[in-house]
């Protein structure tokens, strides 16, 4: 499938993105990858949603996006959604996000609620977390060049990110329908007190679990993640389609 490769700038930083484009009827999907991630590793699951639009970013410091020296905090991530979201023209799309891309969502849902027509959430509680001192270091020499992800993101931008991290509990009220999805097993990051403080936020809450999972359900679990991603914003499009407005307000 072709993909556009595309970039924003926030401020002096190029953000890169992929958009899907076509034309099509069905409200777009905008896609914040989690903490390492880049937006080609999505494209499968951009695939799968054909013909729906999906535009998917890699933050600053991931992929094809700029690596700032500093520039790392919550504000300068939800910058990058913001510049994502005004020069691919989305008015008003699905929002997705994993792992530490929930926090970054949250944020920028709190600013722009009415350009978002439904909220999922994979794996992640309501919060962005502070990064302990010996996380980066950690995080890069166990994680990052063991499993060759460095070129996913840069040693400089995790270290970037603990620095600049701060501890924030996200608890404003959510209007739009929220789907949060999350693993059953070790590794999972959401548990029953999460999944409550998220109900508590919003007004029309469903709760996806997945037996086989713990985080990283799209590769445990790929094609009923996939499904359950579909099945939940193709209902509410065909909800919104059948009150005569394509948007949910």
């Amino acid at each position: 499938m072709p993909m556009n490769h595309l970039c924003a700038m926030n401020n002096n930083v190029t953000i890169h993105y992929l958009d899907s484009g076509g034309e099509s009827c069905l409200t777009p999907l905008l896609i914040c990858p989690g903490l390492s991630e880049t937006a080609e590793e999505y494209e499968e699951f951009v695939a799968f949603l054909q013909p729906r639009r999906c535009v998917v970013l890699s933050f600053r410091g991931r992929g094809k996006s700029g690596t700032p020296e500093a520039g790392y905090g919550l504000e300068a991530h939800i910058a990058d959604i913001e510049a994502v979201v005004k020069e691919a023209g989305l008015e008003r799309f699905h929002l997705f996000a994993y792992s530490r891309g929930v926090s970054y969502a949250l944020g920028y849902l709190e600013r722009h609620e009415s350009q978002v027509v439904t909220v999922l959430l994979q794996d992640y509680p309501p919060e962005h977390k502070q990064m302990t001192v010996d996380w980066a270091e950690s995080y890069i020499h166990d994680y990052l060049i063991p499993y060759e992800r460095l070129s996913n993101i840069r040693a400089e931008a995790v270290r970037g990110i603990q620095r600049e991290s701060v501890q924030r509990e996200f608890g404003f009220a959510i209007k739009q329908p929220l789907l949060i999805m999350r693993g059953l097993l070790e590794g999972s990051l959401v548990d029953d007190e999460h999944v409550l403080r998220y109900r508590s936020m919003g007004a029309h809450v469903e709760v996806r679990e997945f037996e086989q999972s713990g985080h990283d359900i799209r590769s445990t679990e790929k094609l009923v993640m996939f499904e359950t991603v579909r099945s939940f914003i193709d209902r509410h499009d065909h909800h919104a389609y059948e009150a005569g407005n394509l948007t949910y307000t």
